[in-house]
């Protein structure tokens, strides 16, 4: 009689994937959801969501997400297609592709940046590659 009808993306609502401090991980992340990282990602991150690199968080390698938070340490290329906030804590070393940049005074920001002219979403196909 009622039948439930899953809207795209809505299913990963509220969801938030984590990976602790003193979690270290090789290799790459593909995730639906948001995602929190106050552990060591070497490799590759790719998202729908946000990520928020955490304060003792360190990756070392290429993002791609909607939107980001970092507080940590970001060693690579990242590829940020809405909103790209770099907090006081943050260390980014490497390239940027942003569609919106905010930096908070403190932060050590030596990377190139390029603002994107139009953003798109990230698309996240069956076999965990991205279309975008």
């Amino acid at each position: 009689m009622f039948d439930k009808v899953k809207k795209n993306g809505t299913e990963q609502l509220g969801k938030t994937n984590r990976i602790v401090e003193g979690t270290s991980i090789v290799g790459d992340i593909v995730s639906k959801a948001d995602f929190r990282l106050d552990g060591e990602l070497i490799g590759n991150f790719t998202s729908q969501g946000k990520l928020v690199i955490g304060a003792m968080g360190v990756v070392k390698g290429e993002i791609i997400c909607n939107n980001a938070d970092i507080e940590g340490e970001f060693h690579g290329k990242i590829k940020v297609l809405e909103i790209l906030n770099i907090k006081s804590t943050a260390k980014i070393h490497g390239e940027v592709l942003v569609g919106k940049l905010s930096i908070e005074p403190g932060a050590d920001f030596t990377a190139t940046c390029t603002m994107l002219a139009h953003s798109n979403q990230v698309i996240m196909l069956e076999d965990g590659k991205t279309a975008e």
